[in-house]
């Protein structure tokens, strides 16, 4: 197990523009207050969503798409670098309109509302390449 003691920094609020990139506005604000490392929790509703699944035998990602208006029941998450960059490590609850829920790792989505709470902490978090799960994983 890899852990450490995190010390917050500061915390922000934020409302996310319509029709942008929800995950993409997480990373503009992380950016923005200059976040090396940093928690979040957001709620809303986008007007699609590519959530991504995992498959572990095959070490790699598939994609589900939904072209349709979804809330956003929850969604969670953290950042850290990867390659140089911002990177906004994103899962998230969707719910259609008969209230069915789909969950998985958020790629892509077209914000309709969006607010999200970030915690940032003093010390940065770098992800590197891990060999028995072909993830990008905190050092």
């Amino acid at each position: 197990m890899n852990y450490r003691a995190v010390e917050t920094e500061s915390e922000y609020i934020a409302r996310l523009e319509t029709g942008a990139d929800w995950r993409a506005e997480i990373e503009s604000l992380a950016d923005e207050v200059e976040a090396d490392a940093a928690w979040f929790s957001a709620l809303g509703a986008v007007q699609d969503a590519e959530l991504w699944f995992y498959d572990q035998n095959e070490c790699e990602y598939y994609p589900i798409e939904f072209d349709e208006p979804l809330e956003v029941a929850s969604c969670v998450g953290n950042v850290s670098w990867l390659d140089g960059a911002r990177f906004a490590h994103t899962h998230a609850v969707l719910s259609d309109p008969d209230g069915d829920a789909v969950a998985g790792h958020l790629n892509e989505a077209t914000v309709w509302a969006g607010e999200v709470h970030m915690r940032v902490f003093e010390e940065g978090l770098e992800r590197e390449y891990d060999d028995t799960t072909e993830l990008d994983l905190w050092l």
